[in-house]
């Protein structure tokens, strides 16, 4: 049973290809797709983006819950309204974290250099 290429154009002729039929350039290719496709995977998990989105939406709960509490909630904490001071502060810590995201992304990974050899050119 013989292997098909994975790539219909690519006939398996290629002067540099290797015992499975892959070109260099074949190789290369599938990995700069698949780096392309970790960045994209690193930038949507951004610990920042998570947290900050948390920290925004339970900010909006706590503050609306604030806003809506009872005198007598108030009293319990001694005539503070804790949920509408504690919402609004993880409101503007997740709003921080979203423009921390904004402002300085996730960098590209640098490609890995081809490693040289150590004799030189013959």
């Amino acid at each position: 049973m013989t292997e098909q290429p994975e790539h219909p154009e690519h006939s398996g002729h290629s002067e540099h290809s290797g015992p499975s039929g892959f070109s260099e350039r074949d190789v290369q290719r599938e990995v700069s797709e698949l780096e392309q496709r970790s960045t994209t995977a690193a930038r949507i998990f951004d610990l920042r983006r998570i947290i900050g989105g948390l920290f925004v939406l339970y900010g909006v709960i706590v503050t609306i819950v604030g806003i809506t509490d009872s005198q007598s909630a108030i009293d319990k904490a001694q005539g503070v309204n804790i949920n509408l001071w504690t919402g609004l502060g993880m409101l503007l810590l997740g709003l921080f974290f979203l423009a921390w995201l904004k402002l300085r992304p996730t960098p590209p990974p640098v490609p890995a250099q081809p490693e040289q050899d150590a004799a030189g050119p013959e």
